[in-house]
């Protein structure tokens, strides 16, 4: 079986009694550091009898076979990243979908979460999210990257390394808007945890001087635009005009404009 184990991202009195549990059961453990899983066994007051093996992003696609030569063999195989579940911005994913290619059951102890935490503190809308990860390094594929994201109505998290959070906060401002609500949330669970809200403006001020520790930003979706109901029925009519059912035109602009289909229905029947 394949563990992936949820690991603090802070606090080690947030882990769970089965992490504890998964990390002394183990045949093997692949840690992402594994002077970090020390740290959190001697935490925890565990010890683990299995075998401990390096598994980063330097050694992953290299590691990964050998695992899964493990796993298919009958062990009980954890992976333990730095923080948080593995697989999501961190390694694991490669595994996972060897292992399920294998036939191998995979699971998971599930545990803290930056994402879930930083959208749960922020104050923005969480009834729908999006997770986006670290975004491009380059100023120029950041700012694409960013402009496709403009329109996206679901709140959204990112992560951001410290030294690089002023130039991605000034950069979402540029493609989002100043006035863009959001939240930069440092060091969950930590010492000096600390949440700033406001608007991206203000997060480009805050962020001028220097900005340390595990940085989740938070970022407001894009307001729903009012659709101009006479556009949406020349859009009706132009799609009628080439050759398309007036039902199903209808339908397709509703969806995109938000507006009634009875009344762009209606308002093209008037027209022609």
């Amino acid at each position: 079986m394949l563990v992936l184990a949820a690991t603090p991202i802070g606090d080690p009195a947030d882990a769970s009694p089965r992490l504890g549990a998964e990390l002394e059961g183990a045949d093997v453990i692949a840690a992402e550091d594994t002077r970090r899983l020390h740290r959190l066994t001697t935490a925890l007051g565990v010890t683990s009898r299995g075998r401990v093996v390096s598994y980063h992003e330097h050694n992953e696609a290299s590691r990964t076979p050998e695992l899964l030569e493990r796993l298919v063999a009958g062990d009980r195989v954890v992976v333990a990243t730095d923080a948080g579940m593995p697989s999501v911005s961190d390694p694991g994913y490669r595994l996972v979908t060897a292992a399920v290619d294998a036939g191998v059951r995979v699971t998971c102890v599930p545990g803290p979460s930056a994402v879930l935490m930083a959208l749960a503190v922020s104050g923005l809308p969480v009834d729908r999210f999006c997770f986006e990860g670290f975004l491009p390094r380059k100023a120029g594929e950041r700012a694409r990257a960013l402009a496709a994201l403009a329109d996206e109505r679901r709140t959204m998290v990112f992560f951001e390394a410290p030294h690089r959070v002023d130039d991605t906060l000034a950069a979402m401002a540029e493609a989002f808007g100043v006035d863009r609500p959001a939240a930069c949330c440092r060091e969950l669970t930590k010492t000096y945890e600390e949440v700033v809200r406001g608007t991206l403006a203000d997060l480009v001020e805050w962020s001028a001087g220097e900005v340390r520790g595990e940085i989740t930003l938070v970022v407001a979706g894009a307001q729903p635009v009012a659709a101009d109901p006479e556009a949406a029925i020349d859009q009706v009519i132009a799609r009628v005009d080439a050759g398309e059912r007036l039902k199903d035109a209808c339908a397709a602009v509703a969806a995109a404009t938000g507006l009634p289909k009875r009344e762009l229905y209606d308002g093209a029947l008037r027209r022609r």
